[in-house]
């Protein structure tokens, strides 16, 4: 045990940053085989695993990291993905810091396994070594629709098929993967990856249809003769500005839509190896303090920006990015207003964005948040000279498949209301991840959609 305690935390090798602000490559380049095997050591084989507690989707982590530690890689990678249906996925973007690493007991004196650097590696190892395709049980006869290829809908689908249902998912965009393609950069997340992810679904019977919008294509009703369930993830894509005057001039955009021409279509390749363009601004605001606006800020240094900007409310014990996300920023040279929230955004004659004013705030009392609520502080107004303006402040719903559906019952946000076993107020559809919950992370989604499947399958036996 003292032997144990005494290995120091592993640390992940990565890209020079400032070679990686010119590249989207991914920024973290994942451990060695000695590292892994390491790290894994430090486990103290808890009896009673609190980690498992903090997953959302219940990876049996002392398991899986107990085969590493032994160096039995294969039973390892077997014992992940029967827990996780996107494990090199989560081990990329999963927030462990604040889940199953924040109640690992080695993190009552000192720094928790990184049972997310073990994560990823099992799953690249898998990856590269052999194949992780699913068993699955005799088929049931049952059909069951899930609406949306994201971290939710993939989730579920593959929980799904691995249980013997027929499975087909229907994606509005025409590429699988929803936030995992359109919203998370390619330094974080490789596209290839998700698509490695998306194929081995498929190759257990998940069928995909692409370029299908519920609510315009099919209606819910449409789909509820077809099938015996539908699962509903079409997530919360709708954007949310800060309603302040200049934002309708040009240079200003929603996180989403400038996320989606980089990661999706490939805009920073434009035009020689992409059709859509990207204001490529010499200095860039992106106002907001989550993983999207760092997701964001970070782009626009790639993209070529002399200055990106993140403008922040709060200080920077407050912000809700991943930690390592905010490190990686910093030491990639981007600067940060915190405290500062934008009053207006201005512009030329020609209705061009040309600059951002703001105000200096202070922060008082707790809001409904639990954090404390930003205050203005008065004639403290400045302005940041920038030519693009990105609004990462949070998505909500989006009416375009719940507006065709006036049975479903909906909360005051506009989003999916419901029960414990993730039923809506209609029989046999179901529904998870952020229409249901509002923005959230990726592991939440997933752990709404291995729910949804378990609940799903319980309906369709009955």
């Amino acid at each position: 045990m003292k032997e144990r305690m005494a290995i120091e935390r592993c640390v992940m090798d990565e890209q020079d940053p400032l070679e990686r602000a010119r590249n989207f490559e991914e920024v973290n380049l994942g451990l060695s085989m000695e590292t892994a095997v390491r790290e894994a050591q430090r486990c103290l084989e808890c009896k009673n695993p609190t980690c498992v507690a903090g997953c959302p989707v219940s990876v049996n982590i002392p398991r899986f990291i107990g085969f590493v530690m032994e160096g039995k890689m294969k039973d390892a990678a077997l014992s992940l993905a029967s827990d996780n249906a996107l494990p090199a996925v989560t081990g990329r973007v999963c927030p462990q810091e604040i889940q199953c690493e924040c109640v690992c007991v080695r993190a009552k004196r000192g720094k928790p396994v990184a049972i997310g650097y073990l994560e990823r590696f099992v799953a690249d190892w898998a990856r590269a070594n052999m194949s992780t395709d699913m068993a699955k049980a005799p088929a049931t006869g049952k059909k069951v629709a899930v609406i949306g290829a994201g971290p939710a809908g993939l989730t579920a689908a593959g929980e799904l098929v691995r249980k013997g249902h027929d499975v087909t998912v229907y994606e509005a965009l025409q590429k699988t993967g929803g936030v995992l393609v359109y919203g998370i950069p390619e330094f974080r997340l490789p596209k290839k990856i998700v698509q490695e992810e998306v194929d081995r679904l498929v190759r257990a019977g998940v069928k995909i249809q692409t370029n299908v919008v519920v609510g315009r294509t099919w209606t819910i009703d449409e789909l509820r003769e077809q099938y015996d369930a539908i699962f509903i993830a079409n997530g919360a894509g709708l954007p949310v500005f800060m309603n302040v005057p200049g934002e309708n001039l040009k240079g200003v955009y929603s996180a989403n839509e400038y996320l989606t021409r980089v990661n999706l279509m490939k805009a920073y390749q434009f035009p020689f190896g992409s059709d859509t363009p990207v204001i490529k601004g010499r200095r860039v605001c992106v106002v907001g303090g989550g993983n999207v606006a760092m997701d964001a800020v970070r782009t626009a240094k790639r993209l070529g920006a002399e200055e990106a900007v993140i403008v922040y409310r709060r200080s920077k014990v407050e912000m809700p990015a991943r930690v390592e996300e905010v490190h990686h920023a910093e030491a990639e040279g981007i600067r940060f207003e915190m405290l500062t929230a934008p009053l207006e955004v201005l512009g030329t004659e020609n209705h061009w964005v040309s600059g951002l004013k703001c105000q200096k705030m202070e922060l008082g009392e707790p809001d409904a948040s639990g954090r404390r609520r930003p205050v203005p502080v008065p004639g403290s107004e400045f302005v940041i000279d920038c030519d693009v303006v990105v609004v990462a402040i949070g998505t909500r719903a989006n009416p375009l498949l719940t507006a065709t559906c006036p049975d479903m019952k909906l909360n005051k946000y506009g989003n999916i209301e419901v029960d414990e076993k993730g039923m809506t107020s209609i029989a046999g559809v179901f529904a998870g991840g952020d229409i249901v919950r509002g923005a959230a992370t990726v592991i939440l989604a997933m752990g709404d959609g291995k729910r949804a499947a378990a609940a799903i399958s319980e309906f369709l036996e009955k």
